[in-house]
């Protein structure tokens, strides 16, 4: 059983009660994490505060552009330790979860290399005797509240630039998967960051999210997770008019027009919500597909999909793993039995297959419209729901027809329609003929119920920075005290 600890302060607390991350491929427990207490939260937090105004707050840019560095080579120098433990704690596949702490470093060399260039500017204030500036400032104690698909990606969406902007962090993961956020924070001396700057807090209880995001202290709170558990974290921090940044849900469109390359249309349905099992906010678990070209595209998808190898995910050779944790699994279930009675036709899919754990089979769904409730609800897990659509406005249509508004994927050969197209999609992010790629300078985020705010890019910089506008008078003069000047 790996032991694990919070970082608070610089230093590694255990605390009393402990509770366990249970591997869901083999279904016992393999970690023990610490639960935190009131306290221990509030500690967090004074670290953090006192590590704003102090150590790491009273760095120059370039410093902290050189321990941001540091920080980056601590995520190359650990990745194969740190993908087990995601691995281990969510059941994704170890080649991803490899693949994603390799690609870190170049999201703290990125944000890095921002950290001394944070400029404010010189304004025209309209009045001859008052010379004007606006200042880009740090905006203080960052809360980052972390889901349990990819941890340790979503935390450095937050980490990466509240560093590079000046903030210090209190970190809270899943309690289905705290294991790579915890043991990163042990690493944290490695990086030469100064004690409170990054810390972490843990807990299987909902009250330690509760006690993080309700902190007064706090001067941003950023979520990553589901759409119900965004709003608490909204009202709670609003509450203290604590400003949020919150990455929710999605019920993403790839849409398929008649003219796309069907091979490798198919591939990108299959990344867009089998990779992973579907467990991620931009899942393409709607695939829109022009009449002309349905049943070709549902027969290649289902081809493939039953071959989808589901196994061990420490296994190479394994391309699907299982769903995290029971009641995601149960959740999956639900709505698979949702899609029969409203009238939809289960394709390929639609259980276990005969597994048993937490395995899941890649599932497509067809017959439905896009109002029934598969189509409209996020089920985070290996559904995919196929819909025909005959023109590219009832394509559109379709597509903006959700809550959400986080990802749309579009397959033609013609520009004019791709580029058309994407700026009619209701979409924070949109792919033409590819689907689920990332980096650290294009920007992310979504609409509507999928969230508030951006991350990644120069705009994920903006959240942690606040402007101050300064005024300096120049003439010496005195001025009628009863007339805004």
């Amino acid at each position: 059983m790996l032991e694990l600890a919070m970082t608070i302060g610089g230093e590694q607390r255990r605390g009393g009660s402990t509770f366990t991350s249970v591997d869901p491929y083999t279904g016992e427990p393999w970690a023990s994490a610490p639960e935190a207490t009131e306290a221990d939260v509030r500690d967090a937090v004074a670290a953090a505060n006192a590590a704003f105004t102090g150590g790491w707050g009273a760095l120059t840019g370039r410093e902290r552009r050189d321990l941001i560095r540091a920080l980056g080579r601590v995520f190359a120098e650990h990745v194969d330790e740190l993908a087990e433990a995601e691995t281990r704690d969510n059941g994704k596949l170890l080649r991803e979860m490899k693949g994603q702490v390799k690609a870190l470093p170049e999201f703290y060399e990125y944000y890095a290399g921002l950290a001394d260039k944070i400029d404010g500017r010189v304004v025209d204030t309209g009045k001859r005797e008052f010379f004007g500036f606006v200042a880009k400032e740090a905006a203080g104690v960052v809360g980052a509240v972390l889901p349990w698909n990819s941890p340790l990606l979503l935390l450095t969406f937050k980490l990466a630039p509240a560093l590079a902007a000046g903030c210090t962090v209190v970190a809270k993961p899943s309690e289905h998967a705290p294991s790579a956020v915890l043991r990163l924070g042990s690493l944290l001396a490695e990086a030469g960051l100064p004690p409170g700057t990054v810390n972490t807090v843990s807990g299987s209880r909902r009250e330690v999210g509760e006690w993080l995001v309700g902190d007064p202290r706090l001067a941003h709170v950023s979520f990553t997770g589901s759409e119900v558990t965004g709003v608490a974290v909204a009202r709670s921090a609003v509450s203290n008019f604590t400003p949020v940044t919150l990455e929710l849900g999605g019920k993403s469109a790839n849409i398929v027009f008649e003219d796309a390359d069907l091979a490798a249309a198919a591939n990108g349905v299959i990344a867009g919500i089998f990779a992973a099992a579907g467990q991620t906010c931009i899942a393409g678990s709607r695939a829109l597909v022009h009449q002309s070209v349905y049943d070709e595209l549902v027969e290649r998808v289902v081809a493939r999909a039953r071959t989808i190898k589901l196994g061990n995910p420490l296994d190479g050779a394994t391309e699907m793993g299982p769903i995290c944790f029971r009641g995601q699994w149960e959740k999956v279930q639900h709505y698979v039995r949702l899609a029969q009675k409203e009238g939809g036709e289960i394709v390929t899919g639609g259980s276990d297959g005969g597994r048993g754990g937490l395995f899941f089979e890649p599932t497509v769904v067809t017959g439905l419209p896009n109002s029934s409730a598969v189509a409209q609800e996020e089920i985070f897990g290996p559904v995919l729901t196929v819909i025909p659509f005959s023109d590219t406005d009832e394509a559109v249509e379709i597509a903006n027809d959700t809550q959400y508004g986080l990802a749309a994927g579009i397959w033609t050969r013609d520009v004019n329609r791709a580029l058309g197209v994407s700026r009619r999609l209701r979409a924070g992010t949109v792919w033409v003929n590819s689907y689920r790629t990332l980096n650290y300078s294009m920007p992310f985020g979504g609409r509507g119920h999928s969230g508030i705010g951006r991350e990644n890019g120069l705009e994920g910089l903006s959240d942690f920075l606040v402007d101050k506008a300064v005024w300096i008078e120049t003439a010496g003069a005195t001025r009628d005290p009863f007339v805004l000047g």
